[in-house]
């Protein structure tokens, strides 16, 4: 029997690893993101270290928006390829709940049609845009399909996606839209008694108003984490900018997501985004989501806070400024414990035709930043606005620095190791170009001032204990 024992260790070893080359998983496999109990500006997975999400996010990669009655195919692979050539790990893969998004209004000046959708076009009737109407009972299985590849394909990539649920900006903004939504009485085939005349906005679709839509809703939630529930780099956000009174809705389903969760073992973070117009900060850090979007409200587009309150702040610049940001900003950010994230127009391909260089300088900072975040023991760091002149800056008292001082080449530049023992390395990074210094080592028991050796208008400085 002892030799059988051995010979049935062996065999299940040479299984394990011949599963594992087939497969390409590590050994070292983490699981789903969870709030760090010690550092909570941050999520962690099972291995200890400290999250730091960061990455570009664009309005169709996950649906196909086009100026066309059938759209064209986003080509997600070269997206993919985008994020890791910036070296992100992190986006919002974005639902549209609308049949058409009508930009007229803004710098686009397109109409765009939108496919998939999760429900089948399978009527009896015509919907108001003169095709099949939609049956909310049934799911239609490519989009569903879809998202799960989509993640999946990220997920190989070592990619963290937030899959958006619903989308609220569009109903409240574009042209038309309630008479565009697969919710509006007219365009399913289901009686779901929404009155267009008290409620020509639609708005109620994400309210707790009518126990039906309600319903419907927590079935296609259920749906979206059967299909990509058994995923580890799954977060789920409830919706993009909804309206101020969904605010209950938005509560319910982050609880609904979480009981559903609790059953199957394997549980994922919840996010709840800046509702605009008329929403409030408070809203978002007293729900009983695990991550959230704030507005500048308190500073978090020019002087960031560094207050979590037991939620991860995943900062967007889509919140902040809708298409805006610099490089100064994602630095701010980083060096108070938020995670920034930018509403990239990826080269003009959808929406904004503008052009601005401080796009490129924060897709290059998003990752430059990331670079620190993984070089650093980041989850024992914390932002620390004495140590530093400036104001910014993430320390382990004692074991290490990263400093970032926005105006280098105008202030006085100190760094107070008073308190401390040992000698410290020091090496610099220049914001602007990416390039690395090595400085001078420098001794603790005093404060010391400091010049920066880049022509650059802002400088980074790490400093760590020998």
């Amino acid at each position: 029997m002892g030799t059988l024992k051995v010979h049935l260790i062996f065999y299940f070893l040479i299984f394990t690893a011949i599963f594992y080359i087939i497969t390409g998983c590590s050994k070292e496999s983490f699981n789903p993101l969870i709030i760090s109990e010690k550092n909570p500006r941050y999520f962690t997975d099972n291995r200890g270290k400290a999250v730091y999400l960061t990455g570009s996010h664009t309005w169709n990669n996950l649906v196909d928006m086009n100026p066309l009655s059938q759209p064209e195919p986003f080509d997600y692979v070269s997206y993919i390829d985008f994020l890791k050539s910036y070296n992100h790990n992190f986006f919002r893969l974005w639902k549209w709940d609308l049949l058409i998004v009508n930009g007229e209004n803004g710098n686009d000046q397109q109409i765009h049609y939108v496919d998939l959708h999760p429900w089948p076009r399978v009527g009896p009737g015509q919907a108001l845009d003169g095709m099949l109407k939609f049956d909310l009972t049934q799911f239609n299985q490519e989009y569903f399909d879809r998202l799960r590849n989509r993640v999946e394909l990220a997920a190989k990539e070592n990619i963290y996606v937030a899959v958006m649920l619903f989308e609220g900006w569009g109903l409240q903004f574009i042209d038309g839209a309630y008479r565009n939504h697969p919710f509006h009485p007219l365009n399913n085939i289901n009686g779901i008694e929404l009155d267009t005349a008290q409620n020509a906005s639609g708005f109620a679709i994400y309210e707790l108003i009518n126990k039906k839509v309600t319903l419907l809703q927590e079935q296609y939630v259920q749906k979206v984490i059967k299909t990509v529930g058994h995923l580890d780099n799954v977060l789920y956000e409830i919706s993009n900018e909804n309206h101020s009174s969904s605010t209950e809705w938005q509560y319910h389903i982050i609880k609904y997501i979480k009981e559903l969760e609790n059953k199957t073992g394997k549980s994922h973070p919840v996010g709840m985004t800046f509702q605009y117009k008329g929403g409030s900060n408070h809203d978002l850090f007293n729900s009983p989501a695990d991550w959230i979007s704030p507005n500048q409200e308190g500073g978090y587009r020019d002087d960031p806070p560094h207050s979590t309150r037991g939620k991860v702040i995943i900062s967007d610049t889509d919140h902040l400024w809708g298409i805006g940001g610099n490089r100064q900003w994602v630095w701010k950010s980083f060096l108070r414990g938020l995670n920034p994230i930018f509403m990239d127009p990826y080269y003009h391909r959808l929406f904004e035709k503008q052009h601005s260089p401080d796009w490129e300088d924060i897709r290059k900072s998003l990752g430059y930043t990331r670079l620190f975040a993984e070089k650093m023991d980041l989850i024992d760091m914390v932002p620390d606005r004495v140590s530093s002149s400036s104001g910014y800056c993430l320390s382990k008292k004692g074991k290490e620095y990263l400093i970032y001082f926005p105006q280098a080449n105008e202030e006085i530049m100190e760094v107070d190791l008073s308190m401390e023992k040992g000698s410290f390395n020091m090496e610099w990074f220049n914001p602007a170009t990416g390039k690395y210094q090595t400085g001078i080592s420098v001794k603790g028991g005093e404060k010391i001032r400091l010049k920066s050796p880049f022509n650059s208008k802002d400088a980074v400085v790490y400093i760590k204990l020998i």
